[in-house]
């Protein structure tokens, strides 16, 4: 029997979870993954339906928050690529406090596991740019200070203290990574690039929130899960690697791009108020982990999202039963705060 080298992915039936099973089981025969998903709002279980007939795919469904499983799961594996969590900031500005539970504290149980494992097990958090804040010039990198805007992004960063805290104190080996905003398919309708494909090809009104100049860098998805690969074996202990593409648009820019493709009317799009705490603009350099792993992004930026239109516009079956009512009515776009 080969000897496979076990990956527990947390949180894999989410969007850039569902996709790098599918890179790593697609691509890298060396490994094994269990996919352990509570399947909370952002999961799907048809993003990895046809994985169960995988030899080297197992799904268990439980929660990272649940000391006694992760303590009896971890100890088995290699790696632990930690996805779990909950993103949207609009929800995390209306709840807070589930975003802390799932964050911070599901972050938390997981290196707990680690520290009581009696076998080395390596860990790649998936955390995100917006623990920095914005920036009008430049680029962060990783030794930037951290001031987040949302409690959303306050909860990622509060998770990675946590593993910087216990690398310092209990060797533990886990590695940070914060990319920047990813699209492609199999993305959480809520989402910005989703959510404008969707609502144009019903012909409804795209909200943007102000004057829709906030800038964004964006990364398709399967290069972000190349760089995730890079990591597992290249990347070091109790460091943070910046992930980027240095594809920068306004907002407005990436609405118009793809009504363009879609050969739709600027006329759809309705600008309304302001999000609390809108940060201006995101940008990473991502030179650490280009130089110290090889990895660069690979994609063309325009022909990613010609495929992303693509396929959400041939792919309604799965994103219309999971559309809620913020995506598809123009009257309950925006969730309360």
């Amino acid at each position: 029997m080969k000897n496979y080298l076990r990956i527990l992915v947390t949180g894999g039936l989410g969007f850039i979870g569902s996709n790098f099973i599918r890179s790593i089981l697609s691509n890298y025969p060396e490994f094994e993954i269990t996919n352990l998903d509570k399947i909370g709002i952002g999961s799907n279980a048809t993003n990895l339906e046809d994985m169960p007939r995988e030899a080297r795919y197992n799904f268990i469904k439980g929660n990272i928050n649940n000391l006694d499983l992760m303590n009896d799961l971890v100890k088995d594996f290699d790696f632990v690529v930690n996805f779990a969590a909950e993103t949207h900031v609009d929800r995390s500005i209306s709840n807070p406090c589930s975003f802390f539970e799932n964050n911070t504290t599901g972050t938390l149980t997981i290196l707990e596991a680690m520290r009581k494992s009696k076998k080395k097990v390596k860990l790649i958090q998936v955390s995100t740019d917006e623990v920095y804040g914005d920036i009008d010039h430049g680029s962060f990198s990783e030794a930037d200070i951290l001031r987040p805007s949302s409690p959303y992004s306050a909860s990622k960063a509060a998770g990675d203290l946590a593993i910087l805290s216990y690398y310092r104190t209990y060797d533990i080996d886990a590695v940070i990574c914060r990319c920047t905003n990813n699209f492609g398919s199999y993305q959480f309708p809520e989402k910005l690039i989703p959510k404008i494909i969707i609502r144009a090809s019903l012909n409804l009104k795209i909200p943007i929130y102000g004057n829709g100049k906030n800038v964004r860098d964006w990364i398709y998805v399967l290069d972000h899960c190349k760089a995730l690969t890079s990591l597992l074996k290249k990347g070091k202990a109790g460091e943070i690697y910046n992930i980027s593409s240095g594809n920068e648009y306004k907002n407005i820019e990436i609405v118009k791009m793809i009504l363009q493709i879609m050969d739709k009317d600027d006329s759809l799009i309705d600008y309304v108020e302001d999000r609390p705490g809108h940060d201006t603009r995101y940008s990473l350099d991502s030179s650490k982990l280009m130089e110290k792993t090889g990895w660069k992004p690979n994609s063309n930026f325009k022909e990613a999202i010609k495929e992303t239109v693509n396929w959400y516009l041939k792919n309604e079956l799965w994103w219309r039963p999971i559309s809620s009512e913020q995506v598809l009515h123009p009257s309950s776009w925006k969730l309360k705060w």
